[in-house]
């Protein structure tokens, strides 16, 4: 997932947090010459329904229209992370230590820009994923998207 910018993340934590929901993350994608989506992921233990979403996009919206950080257009979505959900901080990483997940890196390390195995945890900003046979030693700051890989 790419992140959306600190502000953003911040703004974000601050409504959803309160709500009693988590935030998974934000992506910002911008669509050109009409403006842009702001989506912000949340979940609770017991899942996200449609009443949730509103919920957050209401509260959020209103941040949103005081804070004005975005310049221009742009639609807000709020959504559940769904079963491929995104890892995107440290705590994700080692709330789902034991879980497959699907690594893309921002440049290669050792020759590869994709991983998919076995997370064993994270720390001091390290994900340990188990892949091919070893342990890959990731730092968080190289990972472009990482997502949980649904078991069926």
């Amino acid at each position: 997932m790419e992140s959306a910018d600190s502000r953003l993340n911040l703004l974000a934590r601050e409504v959803v947090e309160p709500l009693g929901y988590e935030l998974v993350g934000v992506e910002l994608f911008q669509r050109g010459a009409s403006g842009a989506t702001l989506r912000v992921y949340i979940d609770r233990e017991d899942g996200i329904g449609l009443d949730d979403c509103a919920a957050v996009s209401d509260q959020l919206s209103a941040v949103l229209d005081v804070e004005d950080p975005l310049q221009g257009r742009y639609d807000l979505e709020v959504s559940s992370p769904g079963l491929d959900r995104p890892l995107v901080f440290p705590e994700h990483f080692r709330r789902f230590e034991g879980s497959r997940a699907k690594v893309r890196l921002s440049e290669k390390l050792e020759g590869r820009r994709s991983l998919e195995g076995v997370l064993r945890g994270c720390e001091d900003g390290v994900v340990s994923l188990e892949a091919d046979g070893r342990l890959w030693a990731i730092p968080v700051n190289r990972i472009e998207i990482a997502r949980l890989v649904p078991v069926f």
